[in-house]
């Protein structure tokens, strides 16, 4: 039986295309095809049918312009990745953020200036807290 996918995250290849809706503010699928092109070839029809999957869940709008379609972001970046990150933390982390916070620090990809930028911005976030 499959899993029942969950609406409020995109799919891989939905990140992908949102990812480009994001950096461009939105287009047609002409144009949108043109971007996700540079990486990898795909589908006009293809772009155009992930497009409407993406609008029906909510992550996109479209306005009929002359004869396309213009689709635009209806979801800001920094709400998803809020959202995505709840999500990652109470499935994966047991809703305990610091949990997910060591998992990253423990990450040997972290650099020294990484681990730096990170305490400047816990300690602004602490500093916010005590005024």
């Amino acid at each position: 039986m499959r899993k029942k996918q969950d609406k409020s995250l995109l799919t891989e290849v939905e990140l992908e295309f949102m990812t480009v809706v994001w950096a461009t503010g939105g287009g047609t699928v002409k144009e949108i095809l043109a971007e996700l092109n540079k990486v990898q070839e795909r589908a006009y029809t293809s772009v155009a049918t992930v497009l409407k999957i993406m609008e029906q869940k909510g992550f996109l709008t479209s306005e009929r312009k002359e004869r396309s379609l213009i689709y635009r972001p209806a979801v800001p970046k920094a709400e998803y990745q809020k959202t995505s990150l709840k999500n990652l933390s109470s499935k994966l982390f047991n809703d305990a953020p610091a949990a997910l916070v060591a998992r990253l620090v423990d990450d040997e990809d972290i650099t020294e200036d990484m681990l730096v930028e990170m305490r400047a911005l816990l300690n602004e976030r602490l500093g916010d807290n005590d005024s």
